[in-house]
């Protein structure tokens, strides 16, 4: 009979790590959102896209003080493949920015690199129509770096630090572990691990949660 407890108990154990519902996972996990492809842009360009002193207008406002505009670009890649209807985030930014997954890079026939949001210095050329005018960058097309947005105190109960690297497991949809997963910390950011398209749809991930492993 205590054998049996015994296997009971473990099993149980068991199901609740696999679930992400007992002791350190649950301690442990992380919302998911999962970030479509949008762009980023100078005020410069904004004027060249869509007229000059033109100004963007908010549809949804998102943390850090950034919002998802109206407003809406196409993306053109090598040998005229574009990409229509692709978001603009505000607010204004010093450089202008690109972020697509792999797929849509294949689709434009480009090959942009991982990088963290903001370094796009060496990136991929790509060409952005407006319905004012349209510009080519010479670079500034990458594909993001994954990472978990956290406030300080987010960091200080998880114990991990701004550019620390984590992972971070998935016991639903597929199941599986993301690597090299940046922490970004800042008093405006809400708890949140942003991850693209591809790597969602490659672990059905949806609503989820994920359990962050140091």
């Amino acid at each position: 009979m205590q054998e049996q407890q015994l296997v009971e108990e473990i099993t149980r154990q068991v199901v609740e790590r696999l679930n992400g519902l007992g002791g350190y996972e649950s301690e442990n996990k992380i919302p998911i959102g999962v970030s479509a492809r949008h762009v980023h842009l100078t005020r410069e360009h904004i004027d060249i896209l869509f007229g000059k002193g033109y100004q963007l207008h908010k549809k949804k406002t998102l943390m850090g003080g950034q919002f998802a505009a109206e407003e809406c670009v196409t993306l053109v890649g090598t040998k005229l493949r574009a990409i229509e209807n692709v978001r603009i985030l505000g607010p204004e930014r010093k450089a202008s920015q690109v972020e697509v997954a792999r797929t849509d890079a294949i689709r434009l026939g480009l090959n942009p690199p991982v990088r963290e949001s903001g370094n796009v210095a060496g990136s991929a050329p790509i060409a952005l129509v407006g319905p004012a005018g349209a510009l080519y960058l010479k670079e500034g097309c990458i594909i993001a770096k994954r990472h978990i947005h956290m406030s300080p105190a987010d960091g200080e109960k998880f114990g991990v630090k701004d550019g620390d690297i984590v992972k971070v497991r998935f016991a639903n949809g597929r199941g599986g572990v993301f690597e090299e997963v940046q922490i970004r910390v800042d008093k405006s950011f809400t708890l949140e691990m942003h991850i693209d398209t591809d790597e969602a749809n490659g672990l059905g991930v949806g609503k989820d949660m994920g359990i962050l492993i140091k």
